[in-house]
């Protein structure tokens, strides 16, 4: 039996649980340590945290052990929504064994992004929590580490992406049957696993704000499909809805490979890292969608059937912000 994903009980409750978000399309913002390697046990470390406004920012604080020396003292500045603190640091030895922790990450809600770029050109990407808010420096990470830390990322950065998000709601609203709905995910999924692959290995690029702006486009068409499908008038997204998701899904890997080039890949596990990365997308994408149909099954359960004009608000919602984002970040385009 067809099931519309789209029934307007389950999704109006999605749309009430999404629009209590910020307008901000990703608004999870971890903090990020780089420290790279300059010369010989000598490093230099940016630290950046996310800023709370009125020249604030989130309490948690960097500290190293006793044995690491400052070469030059840290040096702050809030610059947009971000504080970025700068020092240079020396160890004897290097800092292979020795930890770094997080100050009060243990009682916030964000996770902190740690890199370290050593001279010999080998990396190490950890991502401390507020269960796990230290780090102790290994030699060379082990693979298993590698595939946990990017599975991670790439879990976290899509649920963190209202966007994406948005986008595969208003795709689940049009889609009718679940070979359909099935065709159109694999569709999304396999399209931007290629884009993702091949912008994180360097041989396609696309400027980053176009792409954002266009991700947002893509979300105001699928809107107005469903808009205009509700009123008798099916339009592309319903007769041919994986050649939608895969021609959208191709920009919104470029949306992926942008936020994987700021994290970076080991040089000495590339393949694995982008592998897992991309894994914890879909992970992150079937958590999104498995939660839509749990609440669609609940919303059968709801009584009386709610008026017709109903179907509209998660639909204008999703339009609405979706059409804030094009104009935001078209207007970004000069600043």
């Amino acid at each position: 039996m067809a099931c519309r994903i789209g029934n307007v009980r389950a999704l109006l409750l999605a749309a009430v649980a999404l629009l209590p978000l910020t307008t901000n399309a990703h608004e999870m913002r971890p903090g990020y340590l780089e420290i790279r390697e300059t010369a010989v046990d000598t490093y230099e470390v940016l630290w950046k945290v996310p800023a709370q406004g009125d020249n604030r920012r989130m309490s948690i604080y960097l500290r190293f052990d006793d044995d690491v020396s400052l070469i030059t003292e840290p040096v702050a500045a809030f610059v947009g929504n971000t504080h970025i603190q700068r020092m240079k640091i020396e160890r004897d030895g290097g800092l292979t064994g020795s930890t770094v922790v997080i100050d009060g990450l243990a009682a916030s809600l964000t996770d902190v992004l740690m890199r370290l770029e050593r001279i010999d050109g080998t990396d190490i990407t950890h991502r401390m929590t507020p269960d796990d808010p230290s780090y102790v420096f290994e030699a060379d990470p082990s693979a298993w580490q590698v595939a946990w830390t990017y599975m991670a990322l790439g879990v976290e950065h899509i649920l963190s992406g209202v966007d994406h998000l948005l986008f595969v709601l208003a795709l689940l609203m049009v889609v009718v049957g679940w070979r359909r709905l099935v065709g159109t995910v694999t569709a999304f999924t396999v399209a931007h696993s290629i884009t993702l692959a091949l912008a994180a290995l360097g041989f396609v690029r696309a400027p980053g704000p176009p792409v954002e702006a266009i991700i947002a486009l893509s979300i105001v068409f699928v809107a107005a499909e469903i808009i205009r499908g509700r009123q008798g008038h099916p339009g592309l997204t319903a007769r041919l809805p994986w050649i939608v998701a895969f021609s959208f899904g191709l920009l919104h890997g470029f949306g992926f490979a942008g936020a994987l080039s700021e994290i970076g890949l080991p040089q000495s596990s590339i393949p694995l890292a982008l592998f897992t990365f991309n894994v914890g997308v879909e992970i992150g994408q079937l958590m999104f969608i498995a939660a839509i149909l749990l609440l669609y099954g609940l919303g059968k359960r709801f009584r009386p059937v709610p008026p017709e004009w109903a179907w509209r608000i998660p639909s204008y919602a999703i339009g609405g912000i979706a059409a804030f984002w094009v104009f935001e970040r078209i207007a970004g385009f000069w600043t």
